[in-house]
């Protein structure tokens, strides 16, 4: 079984892929954790990647090949990524929605050391609002896609107000609803 996790920025995606594999005994994956990777390398913050990756698409492109190739040969894994869902279209497809305040709180909460520009509440959600432009942007120009558009997922959850046990529970139980445990 492979499970893509996607979701607006500051939705849990990480957080909730990692629960749930554990709770499933499933490899985890995280392509945001290549692109925060790729960003500290060299020497910018995750914004300034996605300023950089509207102009050099390799950027996207590597990090969206993996997952495809992820896709391809392995199997049993839970991935967190914007766009997997697109890459392995075979997968079970999870959105994770969640309020632009609530995210904002999560993130500047976070402290990220690579997140720089978290430097008030305020300023961390005029990032995220800055951040999903630029990707909604490139991967429209990319693969003609709005990774925010709920009809290309299985199951969407708001976690606004959900804890992550409720939202990994609620996973479960459309798994299980849907004969996939």
């Amino acid at each position: 079984m492979i499970i893509t996790i996607s979701g607006r920025i500051g939705s849990g995606k990480s957080t909730v892929a990692s629960a749930l594999a554990k709770k499933l005994k499933l490899r985890h994956l995280s392509t945001g954790d290549a692109m925060r990777k790729i960003a500290e390398e060299k020497g910018i913050t995750p914004v300034e990647l996605g300023h950089l990756a509207e102009k050099d698409p390799s950027i996207d492109k590597m990090i969206d090949s993996k997952a495809e190739e992820w896709g391809e040969k392995e199997d049993g894994f839970v991935m967190d990524s914007r766009l997997a869902f697109h890459f392995i279209p075979d997968s079970i497809k999870i959105f994770l929605d969640v309020s632009l305040d609530v995210a904002a709180k999560r993130i500047f909460a976070q402290k990220r050391a690579e997140e720089k520009e978290n430097i008030s509440l305020i300023a961390t959600k005029e990032k995220i609002k800055e951040r999903e432009v630029s990707e909604l942007k490139r991967y429209r120009q990319m693969y003609n896609l709005d990774y925010t558009q709920h009809s290309n997922f299985d199951l969407v959850v708001d976690t606004s107000e959900l804890d992550v046990s409720q939202i990994v529970k609620k996973i479960i139980d459309f798994l299980k609803k849907n004969e996939k445990l």
